[in-house]
C-alpha cells in the first residue's frame, strides 16, 4: 500500500480528519530569476524572466503555473503580486521546465521573494489554491522612483443619510506630490467589486490625475467604491473609500423629573445601527462628559438606557454611540442632542 495512504487510514481510524495536502507537502520547486535587482519609474513596469524547474502533480488542463512575490522589506505600498502565466516549456510538468515573465511595478519599491508557485491565478488577500513552495526563494530587490499614490476625497466627508454624495480619485507621483499630466487608464468599482476586490469598469482620468464619480441619494446603501491602477496581470496600485455615515442617535427621558436615586428610562434611537453599543453620559462639571450605564441596540433599531439621578437638581445627560467592532464601520461616532432631568 502507498505509505502516504496507509498513513491517512492510521489517522483516519484515529478518528483525527487530516487532508492529503496535510499529510504530504507539495515539493517545493526551484525559482529563477533573470537578474537580482531593478530599476522602475512611475506607472511602468519592467519585466524579468522567471524559470521555474520541479514536480508540479495538481497542473490545470492548461499547464500554466504562477509565481507569487511578497514583500519582505521596503516602504513599496504593493504588499504582493503575480508573474504572468508561465509556460511549460519541457517535460510534462512532473517534472517540468517552465518559462515567462513578472512584470515588476514601482509601487513594489524594496525587497521582494519569489514565495508560492500555483497552477491558478492568484487572488490578492486569498490563500493560493494549490500552492507549493519554494526552494530557496531567490529576492528581488526593486527600485521604484516616482511611484503612484492613490487618494480620495469623500463630499461630504460624513453622508446624511438620504441624500447625494461624491467621492474624487486622485493619482499622483508621490515623490513631487503632483500629477503624471496624462489622462490615465483606470479601473473603478463599488459595493461587491470592492469586496471581492475586482473593480472592472474602464474609466479615464482627467490630466490632474482626478476621476469623480457621484451617486445619488440612498438611504441604507453604503456604497463602498474602489480604483485600481491596472498591471499584467495584478494591480499596480488600488484604494477603498468607505461612505461614512452619521451616528444618527436621539434619545430623551421617560420622565423629565423624579426622586434622587430612582430609574428613569432613557429610550432611543440609532438608524441603520441594530447592534451598536450604546452610552448613557452624564455631564460633569462645564463639559467632562462621563459613561454612567450602557447597553446595545436591538434589531428594531431602539435601546434603553437607565438613569439614576443622585441628587436634587437638573443633571445633563446625552446618549452616546462610540466606535464598536459590533456596530457598522462606516459609522462615526456621535452624541444626541443633550437631555435633562431633574432630581426632586
Amino acid at each position: 500500500m502507498h505509505r502516504t495512504l496507509a498513513a491517512l487510514l492510521v489517522v483516519s481510524a484515529l478518528g483525527v480528519p487530516v487532508s492529503v495536502a496535510q499529510a504530504a507537502e507539495a515539493p517545493a520547486m526551484t525559482v529563477k530569476l533573470s537578474r537580482a535587482d531593478v530599476a522602475v519609474s512611475s506607472l511602468n513596469t519592467v519585466p524579468v524572466t522567471v524559470t521555474v524547474e520541479g514536480s508540479y502533480a495538481d497542473l490545470p488542463y492548461h499547464k500554466n503555473v504562477y509565481v507569487q512575490f511578497k514583500r519582505i522589506a521596503g516602504t513599496g505600498p504593493l504588499k504582493e503580486f503575480s508573474s504572468m502565466p508561465l509556460a511549460l516549456v519541457d517535460g510534462d510538468g512532473t517534472p517540468g521546465v517552465w518559462k515567462g515573465t513578472v512584470n515588476v511595478p514601482s509601487t513594489a519599491n524594496g525587497a521582494v521573494e519569489a514565495t508560492t508557485v500555483d497552477g491558478y491565478e492568484f487572488v490578492e488577500g486569498e490563500p493560493a489554491s494549490s500552492p507549493a513552495p519554494v526552494a530557496d526563494p531567490p529576492r528581488l530587490t526593486v527600485n521604484g522612483v516616482h511611484v503612484p499614490k492613490v487618494v480620495s476625497l469623500l463630499t461630504p466627508k460624513v453622508v446624511p443619510y438620504g441624500k447625494p454624495w461624491s467621492v474624487r480619485y486622485t493619482v499622483l507621483d508621490s515623490q513631487t506630490g503632483k500629477p503624471y499630466g496624462t489622462r490615465l487608464k483606470l479601473l473603478f468599482g463599488y459595493e461587491e467589486r470592492c469586496l471581492e476586490n475586482s473593480p472592472s469598469e474602464s474609466v479615464l482620468s482627467d490630466t490632474n490625475g482626478n476621476y469623480v464619480r457621484a451617486f445619488p441619494p440612498d438611504k441604507y446603501g453604503d456604497w463602498t467604491s474602489c480604483l485600481e491602477i491596472p498591471g499584467k496581470p495584478t494591480k499596480i496600485a488600488y484604494l477603498e473609500t468607505l461612505v461614512r455615515r452619521p451616528a444618527a442617535i436621539s434619545a430623551a427621558p421617560s420622565k423629565t423629573s423624579a426622586p434622587v436615586g430612582s430609574i428613569v428610562p432613557v429610550n432611543g434611537t440609532v438608524f441603520d445601527g441594530a447592534g451598536c453599543q450604546v452610552q448613557l453620559q452624564r455631564l460633569y462639571g462645564a463639559t467632562a462628559w462621563r459613561v454612567v450605564g450602557s447597553g446595545k441596540v436591538r434589531d428594531s433599531e431602539r435601546f434603553t438606557l437607565n438613569a439614576q439621578p443622585s441628587y436634587k437638581g437638573v443633571i445633563y445627560y446625552r446618549a452616546y454611540l462610540p466606535a464598536s467592532p459590533f456596530c457598522r464601520p462606516e459609522k462615526v461616532p456621535g452624541p444626541s442632542n443633550t437631555f435633562t432631568i431633574r432630581g426632586t
